[in-house]
């Protein structure tokens, strides 16, 4: 017929899904990277948008907003943030830092080579730090006076420089982060003490893929989908770290790539890659561990509810297809 016109059905498209990094576009962020470049995301039929952090603690109030549907935080930071508001809409959904990157990076010139050095001197730390967030546990696990040791709140632009110029004797940070930048400035690598709290008897989790719980209730098989193309991009940034990091630097020419893959590497080996995650898969907690770390956070924070795993994390949305094993 004359004039008639056929109506065909609308191309599917792909869910825009913002995600909010806990720091900004380093070697560690390449998974993400490399799952989008890699057409993982569009393959889970995502189109995924990263957006840069400003800190381990930023990530979670943009996420219980809705601001962002999905982030990158420290899981103990945002226990305390539920506790502190139980109402919230945001859950951790995956475990990324098995081993938490949270460290005291020092200077050995200076007298710090184990935890009980710090007292006497200065401590560089940045008050929105995520390892400074921990480092009371720190401290109370190696039994030290804080009175004893001289805080000096420094911004994170500032951090690396004053410990590299000596205004500061260490510094609180990721071990990847701080000790990288630190060699960057000049210091000789074998004046640097690197002391992962990990080692030193904490027991808390790192950083985590985290959700706001009303997004993921609407869009379930997405959280899910985004899972499983993030772990396919561990698996190739372990297999290719200089691909990962020639990823980051298409959206930052300015990156120093040699750098950044050490940064990845170091993260992978010392924080995803665990012995317990090759063992185990990526993603998930160990129950035991888990309430060990609520105890121990409990040592220097005072809980207004009851402690609650479930209500911290949750393994409802990991794909349970065997994209999370790592062997």
């Amino acid at each position: 017929m004359f004039g008639a016109t056929l109506a065909l059905p609308a191309a599917a498209q792909d869910l825009e899904v913002p995600f909010t990094l806990d720091w900004r576009f380093e070697g560690p962020a390449a998974p993400y990277f490399l799952a989008i470049d890699n057409g993982c995301f569009a393959e889970e039929g995502l189109a995924v948008d990263i957006a840069p952090g400003q800190g381990s603690l930023d990530a979670i109030p943009k996420v219980a907003t809705g601001a962002f549907p999905i982030g990158f935080a420290d899981m103990a930071s945002l226990i305390k943030f539920i506790d502190q508001n139980p109402d919230a809409p945001v859950i951790a959904v995956m475990v990324m830092y098995n081993k938490p990157a949270f460290a005291v990076v020092g200077r050995i010139s200076r007298g710090i080579t184990s935890p009980a050095d710090l007292e006497g001197h200065t401590l560089g730390a940045p008050p929105p730090d995520g390892a400074w967030a921990q480092f009371p546990v720190f401290a109370a696990a190696q039994g030290l006076d804080m009175s004893r040791i001289t805080v000096e709140p420094v911004g994170f632009p500032t951090r690396e420089p004053m410990l590299a110029s000596g205004e500061v004797d260490a510094v609180t940070g990721f071990s990847f982060t701080s000790y990288l930048n630190t060699v960057r400035l000049g210091v000789d690598p074998a004046d640097i003490s690197v002391m992962l709290m990990a080692d030193y008897g904490v027991e808390l989790y790192g950083n985590a893929i985290i959700v706001n719980t009303d997004w993921a209730a609407e869009h379930p098989e997405a959280v899910t989908g985004f899972l499983r193309a993030v772990a396919r991009g561990v698996v190739a940034a372990n297999e290719d770290p200089a691909a990962g990091v020639a990823a980051i630097a298409a959206r930052n020419p300015a990156l120093d790539s040699e750098l950044e893959i050490e940064r990845l590497q170091i993260a992978l080996r010392d924080n995803i890659l665990t012995p317990w995650v090759l063992e185990n898969g990526l993603g998930g907690i160990d129950a035991a561990r888990f309430a060990t770390s609520l105890e121990q956070i409990a040592m220097t924070y005072a809980f207004t509810n009851t402690p609650d795993a479930g209500r911290y994390f949750t393994d409802m949305y990991l794909p349970t297809d065997g994209s999370l094993s790592m062997r």
